[in-house]
């Protein structure tokens, strides 16, 4: 187990003393070895002098994601390439991928994050991990592996895919913790009901999802169909990966480790800070990164903060779960719209299965919204009375919860791709 107590208990005061004295280090070290800081500090104004404490930070500039495209690859990498020890990158499916930079101890800072994460979630050395996010580039698998090996637990490095062989090795091999997208559990939930496989035979006990918003209704539905507990693991490449904040048992929010990685709360029109229980956009300053240090980093997920000390005795920070990003939303005919919204409609209702896609359209200069849900294999009718009456009620319910009027398309199930990544929700004709 990995139980930093000074750190993850330590007072406020403390904590706020820790952040300014890093916060300082952390900016003069960019201004002298990184182009893009210094000239964006310059231009603001700012010099590392008028940095005295983590109050300070709000002089600072934001950074954003196209800042890492526009000095691809390694142009905002703060230390010689010799000091690079490995190299992650995203897919770059909306541009040139954002290629991110470890150092020997930022791989160590990384590893124990993820530690502090599975140790508050009760995972140790009589677990048996399988770790079925992707490896390679995306810093999902090895980041939770590497995790997951320090505090002494047994890991399976599956990666993603081969739906079949994840199912017999988690039986075979007596997995009781299981690291993917809630997406990917989904369907590998409902691949196990289909195959048979009892689920009392399993020692599965916990899984630990993300890398995608996911609803609290889906956190309840994954645990009704696997009998586990459900964690919420965030992070994101840009700020290190897996391991920036997990929940503990009372599910209560995420403790962010803040020791690491500062988060703020900015309004998402004018991005100046929200006080605390406010909700905006997410951002985060990486205080001890060396490779490619992140200094207020827009990561567009939406949140909130809470300083309150946790039930479980942690006073870190906690973040309200993610369920949705400030570029995510649609605006459908003037209304502010996130697929979180439907897909907590579908999982309340409990009258289909919770794999959906919406498809945005124009028809005659007026949007148009159309759901396609799938049927719950287990209230399948051939009445053609029952499936209109089915959507009316879902087409209510969206309607009452949203203020939109949305086209219901009832379909077959397993006729709506499946995702073995971040899962694909939304399809804008529009553009």
């Amino acid at each position: 187990m990995i139980w930093n107590k000074d750190i993850e208990c330590m007072s406020r005061d403390n904590m706020r003393k820790l952040q300014s004295e890093r916060l300082r280090e952390l900016v003069q070290r960019v201004y002298n070895n990184v182009f893009f800081y210094r000239k964006r500090m310059d231009e603001a104004g700012v010099k590392p002098s008028h940095i005295k404490s983590i109050d300070d930070i709000v002089k600072l500039p934001f950074m954003y994601k196209q800042d890492l495209r526009d000095n691809y690859p390694f142009g905002l990498f703060a230390v010689p390439m010799k000091e690079i020890v490995r190299v992650h990158a995203s897919s770059g499916t909306t541009g040139k991928p954002t290629t991110v930079g470890y150092t020997r101890n930022d791989l160590k800072i990384w590893k124990e994050a993820v530690a502090r994460c599975f140790t508050m979630s009760g995972i140790g050395v009589e677990d048996t991990i399988q770790v079925a996010y992707g490896y390679g580039l995306f810093t999902g698998g090895l980041g939770v592996h590497y995790g997951a090996e320090e505090v002494g637990a047994s890991v399976i490095p599956i990666s993603g895919g081969n739906t079949r062989r994840q199912l017999q090795l988690m039986t075979d091999y007596n997995v009781t913790a299981l690291a993917c997208t809630p997406s990917y559990a989904l369907h590998l939930a409902d691949a196990m009901a289909e195959s048979g496989i009892d689920l009392d035979k399993l020692k599965l006990k916990k899984g630990f999802f993300g890398a995608e918003p996911w609803t609290e209704n889906m956190r309840l539905e994954l645990e009704r169909k696997w009998g586990i507990q459900a964690y919420d693991i965030y992070g994101l490449s840009e700020v290190m990966g897996p391991g920036v904040s997990n929940d503990c048992m009372f599910h209560s929010g995420l403790h962010v480790n803040e020791d690491h990685f500062f988060p703020e709360i900015i309004d998402p029109v004018t991005k100046e800070p929200l006080p605390e229980g406010e909700e905006g956009e997410l951002v985060f300053t990486t205080l001890t990164k060396e490779g490619i240090p992140m200094i207020r980093y827009n990561t567009r997920d939406l949140s909130m903060l809470n300083y309150e000390k946790c039930e479980c005795g942690r006073t870190l920070v906690r973040m309200k779960k993610i369920t949705g990003r400030s570029d995510d939303m649609l605006i459908i005919r003037g209304v502010n719209l996130f697929p979180s919204q439907i897909e907590h409609v579908l999982l309340e209702l409990c009258e289909t299965s919770a794999h959906y896609m919406l498809y945005v359209d124009r028809q005659n200069n007026l949007d148009t919204l159309e759901l396609q849900v799938e049927m719950d294999e287990t209230k399948l009718t051939d009445t053609i009375k029952d499936l209109q009456n089915l959507s009316k009620r879902i087409q209510h319910a969206l309607n009452s919860a949203i203020g939109l009027s949305v086209k219901v398309t009832l379909v077959e199930p397993k006729s709506i791709p499946r995702s073995e990544g971040k899962a694909i929700r939304v399809v804008d004709r529009r553009k």
